[in-house]
């Protein structure tokens, strides 16, 4: 299994645990997507880790190749002072460094390709995160944006039960107005048409008839005695009266008058 087939299985293995356990997807979101850069910190330290060792391996080579040249120079002596034995014992070493040499070569090489192998897993394994971090955010954004149009939705349909309420609550009311003003309306034309005495009256048509007969009676018998009396107050008709008798009459009323007046000064 390699190191992205790892770290996917434990990451799905900690993603499901938190779903069981978790109840805000954005949080579960959030910590998968921190469990996923805690994976990718773990590959760069071993990246980092077995390029150390690949560094150690090369500088111990060049120490052995350095040791070759060494030796080199140890057979060259040797030969060159006629000691073959020494010149042998310094070739037999330098034949034991090249062969580290070429372990070593192996080694390195191999740390080589295990070290571009992660490189390019923990590329990949990075990309899949950014990838992962744009969707989660995306993801977080619908979440929240549903949550609120979820919130919006109860409270509308809670307002709108309410509304229901309060508009037949209207309509009652707007009714009984309505029964009232014609009412109202009903028993100002009765008072107009004088139906409520009608009504209040225990009299029948016949004696409402007679009632109104003798009301007009009365009437005109009241108004035959004011004209009765208005014909007596008027003066009778005389005969002619001497204009020296009407003047003799102003002349009395004169000195009546003037008695009055003195006794009134007095």
């Amino acid at each position: 299994m390699g190191i992205l087939s790892r770290t996917s299985y434990v990451i799905r293995s900690k993603i499901n645990s938190v779903l069981n356990r978790a109840e805000d997807p954005t949080q579960t979101l959030d910590y998968s997507y921190e469990q996923m850069r805690d994976q990718l910190q773990q590959v760069k330290r071993g990246i980092a880790d077995l390029t150390t060792q690949k560094k150690r391996l090369e500088m111990q080579k060049r120490r052995l190749e350095e040791n070759v040249e060494k030796h080199n120079e140890q057979a060259r002596t040797a030969v060159q002072q006629d000691r073959e034995d020494l010149a042998r014992r310094a070739l037999e070493k330098k034949k034991t460094k090249m062969n580290q040499i070429e372990d070593l070569e192996r080694q390195v090489s191999q740390l080589q390709s295990q070290q571009d192998q992660l490189i390019e897993q923990k590329d990949e394994l990075q990309t899949r995160i950014e990838e992962f971090r744009t969707k989660k955010e995306t993801m977080k954004a619908r979440h929240e944006a549903a949550k609120a149009s979820s919130t919006v939705s109860e409270a509308m349909t809670s307002t709108g039960e309410e509304f229901e309420d309060v508009g037949r609550a209207i309509e009652r009311a707007e009714e009984q107005t309505e029964d009232m003003e014609a009412r109202a309306a009903a028993l100002d034309e009765l008072h107009e048409t004088g139906a409520f005495d009608d009504v209040l009256s225990d009299k029948d048509n016949i004696d409402r008839e007679l009632e109104a007969l003798s009301t007009d009676s009365g009437v005109e018998a009241e108004l035959e005695t004011l004209k009765s009396e208005m014909g007596e107050d008027e003066p009778e008709p005389t005969a002619d009266v001497d204009e020296a008798e009407l003047e003799d009459l102003d002349a009395d009323v004169e000195a009546e008058l003037t008695e009055l007046q003195d006794e009134e000064n007095n």
